[in-house]
């Protein structure tokens, strides 16, 4: 697999570093869980998973970052031009993109996953409620899935195996962002967004006011447990996809798996409360599963170098 782009198109070599601890600043700072799981990868795929998620931070952060939409319509038409002429090897001035593209261009991810993505972060620009949990996986099928599939060339499918992968590969990303917005349904609901299915809250009696209020109703808990098993599902469907990735890929995705699984059992240990407070992994849990996965890290990681000298 080739690991750079085309010296032509390669920005220089301060912009594109500069770039790369810029996406792994914003992946330490909004992800933790993720980023914790990333210490186990092999170096040479760390920067690469930061730009991926560098980059959908950096977009959101856009989206997010203006009072009118109309500034941040704006600012988001900017950020897919220079996108675009990144992608075209172009150099850009971004603190971000020759970083992303650089990565994009290197592993040969589909463009069409970086269109998907953009795509509901234009969505998250008008649309601020989703009737159904089908409108809502549309949304989460560029905000989430295709993350997922955009990672899966680092990851590095077993050979014979990229088309059986993609499909766990979106239902983990899918699962993941799942699990913050169960999570996160107080902080959402400050930035006036809901992403909670409505159909949901008509089922349980819920009402926007009730997802601010300090401690969860009844009813509320009962619709947070509803996309809790949601997340486990796609959770489920994921797992066979750890086995098709090379194995020193393994032991990142399992921590991810496993410290994003942990953040819905302290939402079933609450009582599915999660107005009365955000729920986290114990550092003792997060620091258990992290060695667990890094004894099985160093021994991919010394196996195939026995088979690269062999």
């Amino acid at each position: 697999m080739r690991t750079s782009p085309p010296p032509s198109s390669v920005p220089s070599s301060a912009t594109l570093t500069a770039a790369y601890e810029r996406c792994r600043r914003l992946h330490a700072r909004y992800g933790r869980s993720y980023y914790l799981a990333t210490l186990l990868l092999p170096a040479w795929k760390r920067p690469h998973v930061h730009a991926l998620y560098g980059f959908a931070r950096y977009a959101d952060e856009i989206v997010d970052s203006f009072s009118m939409s109309g500034d941040r319509s704006r600012a988001l038409e900017r950020l897919a031009s220079r996108l675009t002429a990144a992608l075209g090897g172009e150099p850009v001035r971004d603190p971000v993109l020759p970083a992303f593209a650089h990565t994009v261009r290197a592993f040969g991810i589909d463009h069409a996953d970086v269109a998907a993505f953009l795509a509901s972060m234009r969505a998250d620009l008008t649309v601020r409620r989703y009737a159904t949990y089908d409108d809502l996986l549309g949304y989460m099928e560029g905000s989430a899935a295709a993350i997922g599939t955009m990672m899966l060339p680092v990851l590095e499918p077993l050979p014979g195996e990229d088309e059986r992968a993609r499909e766990p590969a979106r239902q983990l990303g899918l699962g993941f962002q799942l699990t913050n917005f169960v999570r996160d349904v107080r902080e959402d609901l400050a930035r006036g967004r809901i992403y909670l299915p409505l159909a949901d809250l008509d089922k349980f009696g819920v009402t926007p006011a009730d997802l601010a209020a300090p401690r969860a109703t009844p009813a509320v808990r009962d619709l947070v447990a509803l996309n809790c098993e949601r997340a486990r599902d796609h959770y489920r469907r994921a797992w066979e996809g750890i086995a098709l990735l090379a194995p020193s890929s393994r032991p990142c995705i399992r921590a991810a798996y496993e410290l994003y699984g942990g953040i819905l059992d302290e939402i079933t240990a609450a009582g599915h409360d999660v107005l009365a407070r955000r729920a986290t992994v114990p550092r003792g849990r997060r620091l258990a599963i992290f060695t667990r996965n890094l004894l099985a890290a160093r021994a991919a990681a010394q196996a195939e170098r026995r088979v690269g000298v062999a």
